[in-house]
């Protein structure tokens, strides 16, 4: 939780990847360990009510706050439908409650086997979700909204551009000098805020993650000139980088980085030239400074 709030959580998912299925399998075996199922034949109204709130009150909870945000129904039915499960957290609160005398085994129990059914009957939800999808929504709209207003934002004929991916501090500021010298850009940024900002001034914009490989296909990744990444996060930036590589062993890509293995990791991946913040500012307080260079110093 503590790597999580740090720039390096990314980085600290990939080194511990290959510990997660082991965890996955020990998360399952415990859980299967602790669960009695004669609460299936001694409480089965009680097990169905448990199952009944996490299959059905969480998931409309989930679909309404996600139409409330402005997202399609689609969209809203799958977070819903992938919601409709109990997490991790769930046991730890139960196990919690069982220690403090808040909650009786028998509450514990129905957790568990509200958890192990709702987990079981997810891939079914689904699968039923994709069928009605797929009969109520004609072709276009089984696409995602969100694709389609990006798509048509940007012209098909658009080529040799600079893709700006990032538009905080720093990405606003350079795409505002690429913007005055004439120079065709193209931004992904996560921030739908900012993504309708920048339509409304007629800058070409496409709200997503420039991880995800359609997102990059929307700004024609394939034939832009320049990559530049102004997103603080050095570890997806060299993850981006390394894609945008393969798919386009052209184009020049500029990135951005805080420390000194960021650096060398983003240039393995693939980048140009990567720019460290805290080096750029002490080259320019010290050419402020005017420091004669080593060896013409006066003393004395």
């Amino acid at each position: 939780m503590v790597l999580n709030e740090s720039e390096l959580s990314h980085r600290a998912a990939h080194d511990t990847l290959p510990l997660r299925d082991a965890f996955a399998v020990l998360f399952f075996v415990s859980v299967g360990m602790l669960f009695d199922p004669l609460i299936l034949i001694q409480q089965p109204l009680a097990v169905l009510a448990t199952l009944a709130i996490i299959l059905f009150g969480k998931s409309l909870a989930a679909f309404f706050l996600v139409r409330l945000f402005g997202h399609s129904q689609r969209t809203a039915l799958t977070i819903a439908a992938s919601l409709a499960q109990i997490g991790e957290f769930a046991f730890i609160l139960a196990g919690l409650g069982m220690a403090l005398n808040l909650l009786p085994q028998a509450g514990q129990n129905l957790v568990l086997a509200g958890a192990i059914l709702s987990i079981m009957l997810n891939p079914v939800l689904f699968a039923l979700l994709e069928k009605y999808l797929a009969k109520t929504e004609t072709l276009e709209e089984q696409t995602l909204e969100e694709a389609i207003e990006e798509e048509k934002q940007i012209p098909v004929d658009i080529c040799n551009h600079a893709l700006l991916v990032g538009y905080g501090r720093v990405g606003s500021l350079l795409g505002e000098k690429l913007l005055a010298s004439d120079i065709p850009l193209v931004v992904i940024e996560t921030s739908r805020t900012r993504v309708d900002e920048l339509r409304e001034r007629g800058v070409r914009a496409v709200l997503g993650n420039a991880a995800n490989e359609e997102i990059m296909q929307l700004a024609h990744l394939e034939c832009a000139k320049w990559l530049i990444l102004t997103i603080p996060n050095g570890y997806e930036a060299g993850e981006i980088v390394a894609s945008a590589r393969a798919k386009n062993p052209d184009i020049e890509i500029i990135a951005r980085a805080h420390y000194d293995d960021e650096v060398a990791y983003i240039t393995e991946r693939g980048a140009n030239q990567v720019v460290m913040g805290e080096r750029e500012i002490a080259r320019t307080m010290l050419e402020l400074l005017e420091t004669p260079p080593a060896g013409e110093v006066v003393t004395g």
